[in-house]
């Protein structure tokens, strides 16, 4: 290619439907069908949904201007994954630095989320090459806004570890966090991952099941881990498709006295800090209401 496109020359981050087509935004195809290249995961997934909107994957750009051999009948859609992203980032980004777009999608929803591109966008802010979203569909918000559960403050978690002893061991990291989590789960380790979430946060901890969002077997199911865990475990269905979960923190409207369960850290922050500082870091750290551990570094502090 040595002919530039129309488009003005950068990195634009697509995101595309995680289910329903209707979702696609006028926007993003606008883009997907102007720029001289698209990078997906899979141009077999990717091609068949940019063939729904229309959108010519044979190189029917500004960039057809060329008659070069090389020009002729290129193909725009590259692949781009975790297998050939280091051999990939630095030719999309010469290509940028030539003058020509680029789209990154993924397979579904927002690029970047649990899904490649990191290192391109990475590399396209060392290289000074501009990078633009455009917006759309993201599986882990669709379901934070249907969960039920606080949303001032959430944490996405993204993908467990597949091997139990590493799944625990991240769960039981998390285990007193206090704000919302969500969590991306394969279809044959969901029910797994539910057991060691019950068993670890608790049975009786607050959770979302979303499951199939924005498709026909759409599934949103609001419930605590013990009892979502028989739902799942009692319907095959459940254990199907694409799947997100968000559970709540840990509930932090605690008594002065469970208070003490923070007593190492609290001890800790004395060492360096005030009684009052200590407090606002230790609020800021726990959750809990900055008044109750004041007065539980006063005991501390006089014990």
């Amino acid at each position: 290619m040595s002919t530039p496109t129309a488009m003005p020359a950068c990195l634009y981050i697509v995101a595309t439907p995680i289910g329903n087509l209707s979702d696609m935004t006028p926007h993003a195809i606008d883009v997907l069908k102007q720029v001289a290249i698209i990078a997906c995961e899979d141009t077999r997934t990717s091609g068949k949904l940019l063939s729904h909107f229309g959108i010519d994957t044979k190189g029917s750009t500004a960039d057809d201007t060329d008659t070069t051999e090389k020009q002729k009948g290129h193909n725009k859609l590259w692949a781009y994954h975790e297998h050939n992203s280091a051999i990939q980032t630095p030719k999309i980004i010469e290509m940028i630095e030539q003058g020509h777009s680029v789209a990154l999608i993924s397979d579904a929803g927002t690029p970047l989320v649990s899904d490649p591109g990191y290192q391109l966008v990475q590399a396209a802010h060392a290289a000074g090459v501009t990078v633009s979203p455009i917006v759309g569909v993201s599986a882990a918000i669709a379901a934070l806004s249907v969960a039920g559960l606080p949303s001032d403050r959430f944490s996405f978690i993204g993908f467990l570890p597949a091997k139990t002893h590493g799944r625990q061991k991240h769960l039981a990291a998390l285990n007193s966090r206090t704000e919302t989590l969500i969590f991306y789960e394969a279809p044959h380790r969901i029910l797994a991952s539910l057991e060691d979430m019950a068993a670890i946060f608790g049975a009786d901890r607050e959770v979302a099941f979303c499951r199939e969002l924005t498709k026909t077997f759409e599934t949103v199911r609001k419930s605590t881990l013990g009892d979502l865990v028989e739902f799942v475990k009692a319907d095959d269905n459940q254990q199907r498709g694409e799947i997100v979960v968000v559970v709540a923190g840990v509930d932090v409207t605690q008594d002065a006295d469970d208070i003490s369960v923070h007593d190492k850290l609290l001890q800790r922050l004395l060492e360096d800090l005030s009684v009052k500082k200590a407090a606002t870091l230790a609020a800021d750290i726990t959750g809990v209401k900055k008044n109750a551990l004041y007065q539980r570094l006063l005991e501390l502090q006089s014990e």
